[in-house]
């Protein structure tokens, strides 16, 4: 069996310096020299999982196949590095501590007294190493920073593997913050100094510095840092701000980390070979095409709510050659009755947004109502199509009440909850999570895109649209162009005669990849761009006005 190796990533001095960007690069670049990599993610946070979290409190829940709700970094893991995560890559301070105290009422420890070393930190460890032997290199993302109190027993049980497994098999890199004085005009070291004397009060000495920063380290400076946090100069490696996070893998190879993180594990690679990459981060930086995207949702005043779907439409925009400019709309705000500016009037598509609860669905039928009548590209996520088939209910089958049963009483609810999940009383966990088969019709958008009868994907939601309200909506145009093996829940919808109208009810965002992108995204991508030369070609037919 391999010895795994492994690679503890923490943070210090403030959060949102980007360490699962960082993770996610250097598994990049592992994996491009040769070796079998899988990254976990530790919350400090005591919730058992983020779904039930308000999307401003920790951005999107990503969903991973197997249906666990997770973290948005795994995310970062999956698009970077090509892998598929599982409910075993993220780990809480909830989870551990379920766990502990769900062994402890059935007798497992014995008499003895529980306590947080070591039993806290054994589970932590337990956790950390379950991929032993299955992987070459696993990194372990601490979440939180330094010094913050949550975080501690993770760093406990990073020092203890460390201690166990010996410096030739495990690694600790620590991202920190350099600011950058202007009035002064000059870096400043002191928050990384202190964050490294942090870090070390817990037992651990970091290997490799990652240095956020926004002017590039002089030689003065990664020396100065080296000297006072007891590193070697040349693992004191800065990492820029760059124009997109694609960039970042790129910003570590000039820089040699996987080198210097290869020297230190005794390991020999293959040479790095990033050409394929370089192509998709140059058709990001430099398209031919652009397109305009309607993002509306009711989250848009923190991006990282949508981080998987901003994501899938920059690689189709790679895909495309195009550069997808969003138009952030606030669907609570979306009215259109006596306003002077409507903000979807010169848009290329419209991408209706999941969410959950009652506040700015209106403002998403409205935005489904307008792409239908005008005839431009739209794609509805999960609620996004939910509020498609209400607005084709209301305003093309003559269902004015047509609502969804989570939001109100109708006596037409297009939308409902199937009997399985009519029974569910507890919130976490219990919506309809994960992978799903659905079975996919030839001949429509959804089959264009595939071009595949039987797809598998992720699910993150309670309401199904009603069955019984299916043959009408049919009847006046509404496609089914997906389904579950059995015909019993609809995945995708059309409309017959649109240019391009796709609802889903799963969530397509979280299997986009670099650098093929996501097929429904693609489709979505190349509809905007063909409409968008329609309307110019429009424009210049039109007679001067001069």
């Amino acid at each position: 069996m391999p010895v795994t190796k492994y690679i503890f990533i923490s943070g210090g001095v403030l959060s949102s310096l980007g360490k699962g960007i960082a993770t996610a690069s250097l598994g990049l670049l592992l994996k491009q020299r040769g070796f079998s990599v899988t990254a976990l993610k530790f919350d400090p946070y005591i919730n058992v999982d983020p779904g039930t979290m308000n999307p401003y409190q920790h951005g999107e829940v990503y969903v991973t196949d197997d249906g666990a709700e997770t973290d948005l970094d795994l995310g970062h893991y999956e698009r970077f590095i090509g892998i598929t995560t599982s409910r075993l890559n993220n780990t809480t301070t909830g989870q551990v501590y379920y766990e502990v105290i769900q062994r402890e009422r059935k007798g497992y420890y014995l008499g003895k007294t529980v306590q947080v070393i070591p039993h806290i930190t054994d589970e932590i460890k337990r956790r950390m190493t379950i991929f032993d032997g299955q992987y070459d290199i696993v990194l372990v993302e601490i979440g939180g920073t330094v010094g913050d109190i949550e975080s501690l027993p993770f760093l406990e049980a990073a020092r203890q593997l460390c201690l166990e497994r010996g410096s030739q098999n495990t690694l600790n890199i620590h991202l920190t913050y350099v600011p950058y004085i202007r009035s002064a005009g000059e870096l400043k070291t002191k928050p990384t100094q202190h964050s490294v004397k942090t870090l070390m009060e817990s037992g651990i000495r970091p290997d490799i510095l990652l240095c956020r920063t926004e002017q590039r380290l002089s030689r003065d400076v990664r020396a100065k840092i080296a000297l006072f946090c007891n590193v070697e100069e040349e693992a004191v490696i800065e990492a820029l701000d760059v124009e997109c996070v694609y960039e970042v893998p790129q910003l570590f190879a000039r820089r040699g980390l996987d080198a210097i993180v290869l020297r230190k594990l005794g390991l020999q690679g293959k040479p790095l070979r990033m050409e394929w990459w370089n192509r998709f981060v140059q058709r990001i930086k430099s398209p031919k095409h652009a397109v305009t995207i309607a993002l509306v949702g009711k989250y848009t005043q923190y991006q990282d709510s949508y981080k998987s779907i901003l994501e899938a439409l920059t690689h189709a925009g790679a895909v495309t050659n195009t550069r997808v400019q969003l138009r952030w709309i606030n669907a609570e705000e979306l009215n259109f009755n006596g306003t002077l500016h409507n903000p979807l009037e010169d848009v290329d598509g419209i991408l209706v947004a999941p969410g959950f609860g009652a506040r700015g669905v209106e403002g998403k039928i409205a935005a489904a109502h307008y792409a239908r009548v005008h005839n431009i590209p739209y794609l509805g996520i999960c609620l996004g199509m939910q509020c498609a088939v209400i607005e084709f209910a209301r305003n093309v089958c003559g269902l004015p009440q047509a609502h969804s049963s989570e939001f109100a009483r109708t006596p037409y609810p297009v939308i409902d909850l199937l009997p399985e999940q009519q029974k569910v009383k507890a919130k976490g966990g219990t919506m309809r999570l994960g992978a799903y088969p659905c079975v996919v019709r030839r001949g429509t958008h959804a089959w264009k895109a595939y071009r595949q009868e039987l797809i598998y994907e992720r699910h993150r939601h309670r309401y199904e649209l009603n069955p019984e309200f299916l043959p009408l909506l049919q009847q006046h145009g509404l496609v089914v162009s997906g389904t579950s093996p059995d015909g019993r829940l609809v995945e995708i919808v059309e409309l017959a005669g649109h240019r391009w109208f796709v609802g889903v009810q799963f969530h397509p965002e979280f299997k986009s990849r670099v650098p093929n992108g996501h097929p429904l995204f693609v489709h979505f991508i190349r509809a905007a761009l063909r409409y968008h030369r329609e309307r110019l070609a429009q424009a210049h037919a039109l007679p001067s006005t001069s």
